[in-house]
């Protein structure tokens, strides 16, 4: 036990493990270097330095009635418990926890499908039901519903709207937490609580109406650490009958704006599904004489991206657009979208893409026949999980700094200028340039990415990764562009740039953290949330 919590005793710690062990089973109580290797953040940048986070010891529990006794044992002694889906939140801290020593509660036992509805288009899963499984049950089940499903597909929809991770299909499916309906978990005094209509015993629409009666207290469980959550319910996508995609090209960089715009109101009308935006220009990257212009500082003139992109004979920007339904309403919509966009900005183009019936084959899932070079990660657009991702993964892993923007033009064309200075000074690939194009993951919202690779044998690659993760933080914040999930070791500093009425949301959230888990039981620190115990030992605010 060469890792304990603060303020708690090598006897007690013992204890506690040896009282979880009667009531899980000793099979299920983890302590040994072996047996917590899996739960060490293994894209960590601090790996094997004094900053790691690292537990104490994990736990396993089967059900709701074992997660209690845990947590009442833990508050017997005053032992900080981390809880995790299946740890698979990796570039984001993995199965680590915010303080060192926590006993991790892993529940990956808890893997049971509940329920899945055809009819009214939901689930009911516990929190070590994976994305495989749950596509799994929907397939053995025939139902005829799709899940919206993130990258890759080992983690655990639970876990993934609770870090409020996204996909990639209809907009109202892609915020996984927003899709939410129903949440039952253990409080830090072993109690039960279930939101919405399930607190109201012998409810039939538990996640139908989210919100039962009175306020909502669902919100504190994502990112927060107000309780362990145990079941949660998902809105799912009515199986569509067709799919139809399309590219739309614009030739000149400001035009990027007006497309943009048009795409939001497609967007917000339902019309399409994820839009993937993307760069032409991005091909020549590999030239010295347009990276060097792409990341000239203060940001390259519109007239000279022009003349690149017209010397090289590519538009400016793309954005490809998905349609579900009907056969006959995806191909009204695609030609509503072309020809809204076509005919507002001058030299635009449209391609037709594939459209074919659903579900689809293997090669049209594979995405390898469309009439032009796509962007869209087609396992995710039909909600089959999947492990393509993982190709992305350099060296020993990365980090994500994932900073919200308006969904506009012109913010883009600001975040690239402002944070590709800011980073120069880092040796690292430009993940910020002329050409950086926008995520379009969550509903109303565009997102960039800073994601930095991990190297385990070159501790100064790491170091200098490190630095640069804290001041891309800082200064996207200055711009008023936040961080939306961090990693353990970055959860204080994106915490402190949310400050509006000095840190008032902070204050409120540890005024009720003091109430409800006066111990700080249930992962402190999480999501910048520190119950009284930690503030009081802490130094000041600054990040561990």
């Amino acid at each position: 036990m060469a890792v304990l919590p603060p303020g708690v005793s090598a006897a007690d710690f013992a204890a506690a493990l040896s009282q979880m062990a009667t009531a899980l089973g000793a099979d299920w109580v983890f302590s040994s270097d072996d047996d917590l290797g899996p739960y060490r953040d293994s894209f960590s940048p601090v790996w094997d330095t004094a900053r790691e986070r690292r537990a104490g010891a994990a736990v396993a529990p089967a059900d709701v009635a074992q997660v209690q006794s845990v947590v009442r044992i833990a508050a017997r002694y005053g032992i900080p418990l981390f809880p995790i889906s299946t740890g698979k939140n990796f570039g984001y801290g993995g199965p680590s926890p915010n303080v060192n020593g926590s006993i991790v509660v892993d529940l990956k036992r808890m893997d049971r499908v509940i329920e899945v509805n055809d009819q009214r288009h939901f689930a009911l899963v516990e929190p070590g039901v994976s994305y495989f499984d749950l596509y799994r049950a929907v397939q053995e089940r025939g139902a005829k519903v799709w899940i919206d499903c993130p990258d890759p597909g080992w983690g655990s929809p639970v876990g993934n709207a609770l870090e409020r991770g996204v996909g990639y299909t209809m907009g109202h499916f892609r915020d996984h937490f927003g899709a939410h309906c129903g949440i039952e978990a253990v409080l830090p005094n072993g109690e039960v609580v279930r939101t919405g209509m399930g607190a109201l015993p012998g409810s039939q629409s538990w996640q139908e109406y989210k919100y039962g009666f009175g306020p909502d207290p669902a919100g504190l469980f994502a990112q927060g650490n107000f309780g362990i959550v145990t079941k949660m319910g998902f809105r799912l996508m009515p199986a569509p009958e067709h799919y139809r995609s399309g590219l739309i090209t614009v030739p000149r960089r400001r035009d990027f704006v007006a497309l943009v715009d048009h795409v939001n109101y497609l967007s917000d009308s339902f019309m399409v599904g994820e839009a993937v935006y993307g760069s032409p220009l991005a091909s020549l990257m590999g030239r010295p004489d347009f990276l060097a212009l792409a990341t000239k500082p203060g940001g390259a003139s519109d007239t000279d991206l022009d003349a690149a992109a017209s010397a090289a004979g590519l538009p400016s920007w793309q954005v490809e657009l998905q349609f579900y339904g009907p056969e006959a309403a995806t191909a009204a919509q695609w030609a509503y979208a072309r020809d809204r966009i076509c005919s507002a900005i001058p030299g635009a183009k449209a391609v037709a893409g594939e459209h074919f019936s659903l579900p689809p084959t293997p090669d049209q899932l594979a995405n390898t026949t469309q009439p032009y070079h796509s962007l869209i990660r087609r396992n995710g657009a039909m909600g089959v999980p999947s492990l393509g991702i993982w190709k992305i993964v350099r060296d020993n892993g990365h980090v994500g700094f994932f900073p919200v923007l308006p969904r506009s033009g012109e913010a883009c064309f600001d975040m690239q200028r402002v944070m590709c200075d800011a980073l120069r000074e880092f040796p690292l690939p430009p993940f910020f340039s002329a050409v950086t194009a926008p995520l379009y993951w969550h509903t109303f919202a565009f997102q960039m990415v800073f994601a930095p690779s991990v190297k385990r044998d070159d501790p100064a690659h790491n170091a200098m990764v490190d630095r640069a993760m804290r001041k891309a933080v800082e200064v996207a914040a200055k711009h008023g562009w936040g961080d939306y999930r961090a990693a353990p070791i970055y959860q204080d500093a994106v915490a402190d740039t949310y400050s509006f009425g000095d840190h008032a949301l902070r204050r409120m959230l540890e005024s009720m953290k003091d109430a409800i888990d006066p111990q700080g039981i249930i992962a402190p620190g999480r999501g910048g949330i520190w119950p009284r115990r930690y503030r009081e030992s802490r130094d000041g605010r600054t990040s561990a």
